[in-house]
């Protein structure tokens, strides 16, 4: 979201995101000043760019220049009424390694009016500790190939959410690692378009690859779909790996983990905002909402793998067509061009839009 607190005035990773139908990202690691300069940016129109929510830097546990210490409920108060003045609806519990420094920073939240959302951290007795003590969420997988009646029974009857994060998938080869190995990812027309070649293509073009039953990232994603079937509600979260990009990955894995392609999306949009406490304005497309939706040249309901092909997002009203990401309708406006549009092969600068400045641009 920034650069030693510089903040651009146009962000190819908020365009690359948008681009692919992402109006509403909750952002669980980041620097606080950065973070929510960059939301209240994107706010007030100043940025173009899905509405950013997140809890600032973390609160983490261990010894480091930015670490949080807990030894009491008022150093837990201190840290979270500090996240909430920056403008955090939520706090990331991050390693804090005592389960009562955790349950702290649970009681200060639920005092100040806050989440928590915890960091995983691939430890299965500290993750039910987790679901025990009443999260927000758990985020990141549970490390274990199979949830059995135990987590089944015990998660179900309590409101916290699963986070698995396909795309890192504790346990073995993840989410990411497949859908690089088995998609050409650098040819995408839309994530090529708005991400940097040289950012894009040595991550991409020369990639490891494995049998099909070595990618654990199936079998996280098999019990994720088992736990919502119980009734513990499943949410995507790509990691900010690859823009955009990696919350498709997510509901595609998420359907080779058995769900079906609506509860998958679900997962990316409902559930989400149930989550974070936004499905008053957000999450579906109800009377009253904020008027988000992407328009996709194919049919997800028959085929998942069509969800990227987005031509057309709204944010809260405003169209933008992704081929160019020229905002259209009523109020057109062309995008700049990117400093590296027309570079080394990248894609040529946007064809600009009529009427839409003073300056015959």
């Amino acid at each position: 979201m920034g650069e030693d607190g510089i903040v651009p005035q146009q962000s190819w990773v908020d365009y690359a995101g948008l681009a692919f139908g992402v109006t509403t990202v909750h952002d669980p690691s980041n620097e606080t000043g950065t973070i929510f300069t960059h939301s209240e940016l994107q706010r007030t129109g100043q940025v173009v760019g899905p509405r950013i929510y997140s809890t600032g830097t973390i609160l983490y546990g261990a010894k480091g220049n930015f670490a949080a210490p807990v030894e009491s409920l008022d150093d837990a108060l201190t840290h979270v009424r500090r996240l909430k003045e920056g403008g955090a609806i939520s706090v990331k519990s991050y390693n804090q390694p005592r389960r009562e420094q955790r349950q702290q920073i649970l009681e200060a939240a639920r005092q100040s009016g806050m989440m928590v959302v915890p960091e995983g951290g691939s430890l299965f007795q500290h993750n039910m500790t987790m679901v025990v003590d009443g999260h927000t969420g758990v985020e990141h997988s549970i490390p274990v190939e199979d949830a059995y009646d135990d987590v089944k029974q015990l998660w179900s009857q309590t409101r916290v959410g699963y986070t698995p994060t396909l795309v890192v998938s504790y346990g073995g080869l993840d989410g990411e690692h497949y859908w690089y190995a088995r998609t050409d990812v650098w040819r995408h027309p839309i994530l090529s378009r708005y991400v940097p070649r040289a950012v894009l293509e040595p991550r991409a073009i020369r990639r490891e690859t494995a049998p099909e039953e070595d990618f654990n990232v199936h079998r996280v994603a098999y019990t994720a779909t088992a736990l919502q079937r119980v009734g513990v509600p499943v949410n995507i979260g790509a990691h900010g790996q690859r823009e955009g990009l990696g919350a498709h990955w997510e509901m595609w894995s998420l359907v080779q983990g058995g769900m079906t392609p609506l509860e998958a999306i679900r997962s990316a949009t409902l559930n989400g905002a149930r989550y974070l406490g936004l499905d008053q304005d957000v999450g579906s497309l109800e009377v009253g909402k904020l008027a988000d939706l992407s328009i996709i040249d194919g049919d997800v309901l028959k085929d998942i793998r069509t969800s990227d092909r987005v031509t057309h997002v709204m944010i809260g009203g405003r169209v933008y067509e992704t081929a160019t990401m020229n905002e259209v309708g009523a109020t057109p406006k062309a995008r700049k061009p990117f400093f590296f549009e027309g570079l080394n092969g990248a894609s040529a600068p946007v064809e600009t839009v009529s009427h839409s400045h003073g300056d015959g641009r």
